[in-house]
């Protein structure tokens, strides 16, 4: 490949900072988002830093919904779902457009549990813990205008409930966005190398830029690491035995017309009993999840087992038998690694997901949780660490998750669906972007909700220093489009590189070192060695 020029000015200032900071957070997922913007906006001095892309990790290959954790109920942990409802609730209000409502609805048939009365006791528990009250019943007629496609003999109706879907990656790119406003400085390809101790405390970093391979020696009061499933790697680093135990969700993803579901169907998988769903997203329809132990190599991107895709296809089978799909259906495919603690359970779905903070030898470590509570995570850990600051107060009441976003009102040429789009994911940058656009860069690309001019942007301000980056986490296309948006790469290029200052020899590389990352991770496992998922053979 082309050599990458050096990024010296994304590092001025860690040289000519001049003082150290008080916090260094490591780790550009979610929750190291979310602790940074916590801090920026409590007037702390705050580095992020993540050694792959922002999203690169769990938080760009989620289930991608924002919900309560309805199970839990089950499990009788209704203080998290509690939390978690109201989180949700005020994600929808302050991220129109990131973060969305979504219906759920879920068969009621004869002889299949959980039964009617038990899972109707669930959802009244589940509202009233948002504040919320609706209707979740439905008879068999009336449930098959809901959810159309589903098998009719044994229905005797079904339920229907509100959660939330979001963009996973382009919400950790808002709260970074918010949280550089605040303050805060986050840098991607920037990895930690070892963390430096002072009297058994930990002080400072050696980072190292991936583009240049240049070090830096950074100081800080307060060391947190936010890295997720890969937190153990740095624990250990200073003797501390592993805690977490890694669990990968593979998905797939389906144009919509060859799936179509206007609400989010869930079932309860024929085979074990586990919870399966696919729900419209982004244009296209997702299927998930899967629950299993991961134990290949965590530095390396993960991907979908043969396996895992008859698993998924055997659950849509199920539930939609009329559809037929087939494999040739799939568009692509990801994989993302859970950080669960480990508590020994033989089941991976029973291991809890509650988050965990330890705080050891000045490192602090947080890991596990939800999507949906990233914010009360994040003022979990600053609650930890106050006392390291004297003088400092800080009373953790709420702030606005978000600002406002800038008006669109005046701008006739958006529909109000693209506005809000614009506004949630984008907030006060949305009227620039706007401003920026070309002919026709309003309009979306061919079977997606994304317009051209979200590329541009991308690539002019976002820290793009990959052509993945781009295509995985900037924007979703190479989930939503076959071969990860091969046929649409030309125009791509012509709006991209010259944005990003890429002469043609470093343009071909990235592209093919893209194609091949997507063949080998987001495309299917070789079709002969996935097993049948079907009683009786049919054509795949």
């Amino acid at each position: 490949m082309s050599s990458v020029k050096s990024r010296p000015h994304l590092f001025t200032t860690i040289a000519d900072h001049g003082q150290d900071w008080d916090i260094i957070v490591i780790g550009g997922g979610i929750t190291g988002a979310g602790i940074l913007l916590e801090a920026a906006r409590r007037g702390l001095k705050v580095l992020l830093v993540e050694q792959k892309d922002f999203a690169w990790g769990t938080s760009s290959r989620s289930s991608k919904l924002v919900h309560g954790g309805l199970r839990y109920i089950k499990e009788g942990k209704i203080s998290l779902t509690r939390d978690s409802v109201r989180e949700r609730q005020q994600l929808i209000q302050a991220a129109a457009g990131l973060v969305e409502s979504q219906s759920f609805a879920f068969a009621d048939y004869r002889g299949r549990k959980p039964g009617r009365w038990m899972f109707a006791i669930g959802l009244v528990i589940y509202d009233f813990l948002a504040g919320l009250r609706g209707k979740h019943y439905f008879s068999a007629q009336d449930f098959q205008m809901l959810a159309p496609h589903i098998p009719a003999a044994d229905l005797k109706g079904g339920s229907c409930y509100m959660d939330a879907k979001t963009d996973d990656a382009r919400l950790v790119l808002r709260v970074l966005q918010e949280a550089r406003t605040a303050g805060a400085t986050a840098l991607n390809y920037l990895a930690v190398k070892s963390v430096s101790y002072e009297n058994e405390q930990a002080n400072g970093v050696v980072l190292q830029d991936a583009v240049s391979l240049q070090e830096y020696q950074v100081k800080a009061k307060v060391i947190i690491n936010a890295t997720g499933a890969w937190a153990d790697g740095l624990r250990q680093q200073q003797g501390a035995s592993t805690r977490l135990r890694p669990l990968r969700g593979s998905h797939l993803l389906l144009p919509g017309w060859r799936l179509p579901v206007a609400q989010a169907v869930s079932l309860m998988h024929p085979r074990d009993g586990r919870p399966v769903f696919v729900y419209p997203w982004e244009g296209v329809s997702l299927v998930g999840t899967t629950d299993v132990d991961h134990s290949s190599d965590m530095q390396q991107e993960t991907a979908i087992t043969a396996d895992e895709v008859a698993y998924l296809m055997e659950a849509m089978d199920f539930q939609f038998p009329q559809l037929q799909l087939k494999l040739d259906d799939i568009i692509a495919s990801y994989a993302g690694i859970r950080p669960v603690i480990d508590t020994g359970k033989a089941d991976p779905s029973k291991e809890g997901r509650d988050h965990a903070i330890w705080l050891e030898k000045g490192l602090l470590t947080v890991t596990g949780g939800k999507l949906t509570t990233f914010r009360l995570i994040a003022k979990d850990a600053l609650r930890h660490i106050t006392h390291l600051f004297p003088g400092y107060q800080s009373d953790f009441k709420a702030i606005n998750l978000f600002t406002n976003p800038s008006d669109l009102s005046n701008e006739k040429q958006l529909s109000h669906t693209k506005k809000t789009r614009l506004q949630g994911h984008y907030g006060e940058s949305a009227a620039e972007i706007v401003q920026i656009a070309r002919d026709g860069e309003l309009d979306y690309l061919p079977g997606t909700l994304t317009m051209w001019v979200e590329l541009r942007w991308a690539a002019r301000y976002e820290s793009v220093v990959h052509l993945e980056d781009l295509m995985l986490r900037r924007t979703r296309l190479g989930l939503l489009l076959r071969q990860g948006g091969l046929a649409l790469l030309p125009r791509i290029r012509s709006i991209c590189q010259p944005e990003l200052k890429w002469d043609d020899e470093r343009w071909e590389d990235e592209q093919s070192a893209y194609l091949q990352l997507w063949s080998k991770y987001y495309a299917l496992p070789d079709k002969s060695s996935i097993p049948e998922w079907r009683n009786q053979l049919q054509p795949r």
